[in-house]
C-alpha cells in the first residue's frame, strides 16, 4: 500500500480504534498491523502529538505479564475529531471511489 494513504489516515484509525477502548501503543500497533504494513514506531510518534493537542488521556496501569503499561483514553475533544476526520474520511473516499470507479471496474 502507497505509503501516502497509509500516513494520512493513521490519526482516524488510532483514534478509532481508542473509541472502542483504552489501549497501549504495542496493542494500538499490534491492531493495525493486522489490517495493514505498519513499522512499528509509526505510531508513538502519532500517540505523542494526539496526547499534546488534547485528544486522549494517559494513564500507567501495571501488567501481569511485565512491566507498567501506558493507556490512552479518548476525551471529548478526542471523540470530537474522530466524528469529524471519520465524516471527512467517507466524503474523501466517496470522490475518490467516483473518479476511479470506472477505471477500476474496466481493469477487471
Amino acid at each position: 500500500m502507497n505509503a501516502q494513504f497509509k500516513k494520512g489516515v493513521l490519526e482516524l484509525c488510532v483514534l478509532s480504534l481508542l473509541l472502542e477502548r483504552d489501549q497501549y501503543g504495542y496493542e494500538l500497533t499490534e491492531t493495525l498491523a493486522d489490517k495493514m504494513e505498519i513499522a512499528e514506531g509509526t505510531i508513538y510518534p502519532i500517540l505523542r502529538r494526539l496526547h499534546a493537542e488534547g485528544y486522549f488521556s494517559a494513564y500507567i496501569q501495571e501488567s501481569s505479564g511485565g512491566p507498567p503499561r501506558k493507556y490512552y483514553s479518548l476525551t471529548p475533544k478526542g471523540r470530537l475529531a474522530q466524528a469529524e476526520l471519520a465524516a471527512d474520511w467517507v466524503h474523501f473516499a466517496g470522490q475518490v471511489s467516483e473518479l476511479i470507479g470506472g477505471a477500476v471496474l474496466e481493469q477487471n
